[in-house]
């Protein structure tokens, strides 16, 4: 039996890297899904490589009038919401001496207050047996040099679930934080060879991280399997920050 039949799903950054990879995993266990990203014919792509139940609704959800308009028309669509999963995010590195208020605002402003008010029209299409997955990164556990904004912005995003844990427990809502270590997504693809190197010596596992791999930890915290799991981190990172 498929693990997600009958549930709708809304995937934020679901048109590359980790939110891709979550929503085909989701299509696949027979999930309805729904999609968001701001470019238009790459949403397309990742609609026509998922096939299935999925639809994309295009906006930037750093925008007031996009993220109500996502909202409004997932609830005409589909009457309710089952399952979010927040993968939209940026990563920029700056040292503290690099570091403008620009580069600040644009980390916090998609990878926390976009994230903030997308939870906060999520809920309202919720019910019991709702579950939210807020992909952070182990990057907000542990130092990282370069990325001090990204950091803080991913640790943000842990205190906010657990937060909300809390406050949407009464209304049967879980609420977790899922946290990759260095994946090979599009957004590392920025990053230098160096960086890299560097990176995938530090893990014990000799490498990066796949998006599926993240895609499957998100699978479990999205179904009914892990009911009892709720304001907790689940590292996928092959070994680092242990």
């Amino acid at each position: 039996m498929m693990k997600l039949s009958g549930k709708v799903a809304l995937v934020t950054g679901g048109n590359s890297g980790i939110g891709l990879a979550v929503a085909r995993r989701f299509a696949e266990e027979g999930a309805r899904v729904f999609i968001t990203g701001r470019r238009e014919a790459q949403l397309a792509e990742a609609v026509a490589l998922i096939g299935g139940q999925v639809e994309a609704i295009q906006g930037d959800i750093t925008r007031t009038d996009d993220l109500t308009r996502l909202f409004r028309t997932l609830g005409t669509r589909a009457g309710r919401l089952d399952i979010l999963v927040n993968a939209s995010g940026v990563s920029e590195p700056a040292s503290l001496e690099e570091t403008t208020e620009e580069h600040i605002d644009r980390a916090f402003n998609l990878n926390v207050r976009a994230m903030v008010l997308t939870v906060q029209h999520a809920v309202r299409l919720m019910g019991e047996g709702g579950s939210i997955v807020l992909v952070g990164s182990v990057a907000g556990a542990i130092a990282n040099p370069g990325y001090g904004s990204y950091s803080a912005s991913k640790a943000a995003v842990r205190s906010y679930a657990r937060t909300w844990n809390s406050e949407l427990a009464p209304r049967g809502i879980r609420v977790n934080t899922l946290s990759p270590g260095p994946t090979d997504t599009p957004m590392f693809d920025q990053a230098s060879d160096e960086v890299r190197q560097t990176l995938t010596a530090r893990i014990p596992a000799k490498r990066l991280g796949n998006p599926d791999e993240v895609a499957a930890a998100a699978l479990f915290l999205a179904s009914d399997e892990s009911s009892y799991i709720s304001g907790t981190e689940l590292v996928i990172d092959g070994g680092m920050i242990a």
